[in-house]
């Protein structure tokens, strides 16, 4: 049982020479402390631990910044298992791909001190090869992703480069009941974060960003995974965005609901507001029903268009 992640090697990938020529992936985020006795079974638990600590240490981030941070380090050093696969952009185009061969370490004094032992392979993988869906997927925002729904093809990629075969397959998240639905919201959701400047709602919000980078794209929260968190331009206004590949029924508004109700308690100062945005390709009655009770939730439909040119 396997599965894969996209790892940053440092910003820009700046470290990746030297975790690539050491045979390690790994994290910082400014904690320098052995974690080893302290990376809990449950991220939640150690991220209530760490994000006081973070914060603490970068008094200029945000509660969102520090989730992020500390969501990260908690999967690179925890969830992450031995056996489990990573690509790494080398930062010219390509990924490094690479097998996790031990547990946890800290490597004090050192760059990315949080880390895991990695074989790398011989082979590379050129972004260019890969479908615009692993594309978004492994260029997408933060740390570490996990890209575990793309293992087919990447197989098949390093299969025509002449990697052996890995093991069957696959540990997806068990809340996951249909992979391939699941690939298709991803897309979804990747396609909409790039491009969010030729959304209406970009009019009014920008997807929320730490020091220059987009991090509201799959924020990591005790209520669930929100889609995408956006902040208005005037910053009074916070956004959570809630994706559904089909249609989407009633029981999306309490689950929307849920990640406001985190967000105001834990994210938004008291002076922001907190609302929420439905997106589907669409929805039904009953679903318009709850919404009438709700005005600070809209809904949207989204529309495919297909076409073949002749060439």
């Amino acid at each position: 049982m396997r599965s894969y992640y996209r790892i940053m090697l440092g910003k820009a990938c700046v470290h990746a020479n030297e975790c690539i020529a050491g045979g390690f992936i790994g994290t910082g985020f400014g904690i320098n402390e052995d974690l080893t006795s302290k990376l809990s079974p449950e991220w939640r638990t150690f991220n209530a631990a760490y994000i006081p600590v973070y914060l603490s240490l970068h008094p200029d981030k945000t509660k969102i910044g520090a989730g992020l941070a500390c969501g990260a380090l908690w999967t690179v050093s925890k969830e992450i298992l031995k056996g489990d696969v990573v690509l790494s952009p080398d930062g010219t185009g390509s990924y490094r791909v690479g097998d996790v061969t031990s547990d946890y370490y800290y490597a004090p004094g050192s760059v990315l001190p949080h880390r895991r032992r990695v074989s790398w392979r011989e082979q590379t993988i050129a972004k260019s090869e890969m479908t615009t869906a692993l594309q978004n997927s492994a260029g997408s925002i933060g740390t570490v992703c996990n890209i575990t729904v793309y293992h087919e093809e990447i197989e098949r990629l390093l299969a025509a480069l002449g990697a052996p075969p890995a093991n069957p397959i696959v540990s997806i998240d068990p809340e996951v009941e249909d992979p391939l639905a699941f690939a298709m919201e991803k897309h979804l959701e990747d396609f909409l974060v790039k491009n969010w400047q030729q959304m209406s709602l970009s009019q009014d919000f920008d997807i929320y960003q730490e020091d220059g980078e987009l991090v509201g794209q799959q924020y990591r929260t005790d209520a669930g995974p929100i889609d995408v968190l956006a902040i208005s331009k005037d910053k009074k206004r916070l956004l959570v965005v809630e994706l559904k590949r089909g249609r989407a029924r009633d029981s999306v508004v309490g689950q929307i609901l849920r990640y406001m109700g985190f967000v105001k308690e834990q994210i938004a100062l008291p002076d922001q507001l907190v609302e929420g945005v439905i997106i589907a390709l669409e929805d039904d009655q009953m679903l318009r029903w709850a919404l009438l009770a709700v005005p600070s939730i809209s809904f949207y439909r989204y529309q495919i268009s297909f076409k073949l040119v002749k060439g």
